[in-house]
């Protein structure tokens, strides 16, 4: 009986141990961790001069523009997909052609307050191919009514 006990359990051990697609797998999992290492050194990357913008106090009804200025400090060039604002009083206007790496761009981003008293925080999210993929920009400030 304990004989018969070992042997199921001997045979259950080897054949556990004999699964050569995990095996494969797994090289082929190191391959592709490898492939997107890569891919994050060679990635395009924002370095932005200021990411959040206060505009002060402002009056109901101004509107507000400012240049988010950034340079791509990556490998390989920055393709800007879209940029949308959380609110339709907020426009961001993005280059439409890849920036070069060591390259300069600018986001322009223009606020409308009209009918937005009080403090505002609206964020852009801009998604592009760099790592990760989405970024943020914030432009804020004090709308007071007239």
């Amino acid at each position: 009986m304990k004989n018969l006990f070992l042997s199921i359990t001997f045979l259950f051990v080897l054949n556990s141990c004999s699964n050569q697609p995990a095996v494969e797998q797994t090289a082929e999992s190191k391959e592709s961790n490898e492939i997107a290492v890569l891919d994050t050194a060679n990635a395009p990357v924002f370095k932005f001069e200021k990411e959040v913008y206060d505009f002060g106090k402002i009056t109901d009804g101004d509107v507000v523009t400012y240049d988010f200025k950034f340079k791509n400090v990556g490998n390989s060039p920055l393709i800007i997909n879209s940029a949308t604002a959380s609110c339709g009083c907020t426009v961001p206007e993005y280059p439409k052609e890849p920036v070069a790496p060591r390259a300069e761009g600018v986001i322009r981003v223009v606020f409308n307050s009209a009918g937005k008293p009080g403090m505002q925080n609206k964020i852009v999210s801009i998604t592009a191919n760099t790592i990760p993929s989405i970024s943020e920009l914030n432009i804020l400030g004090m709308v007071e009514a007239k």
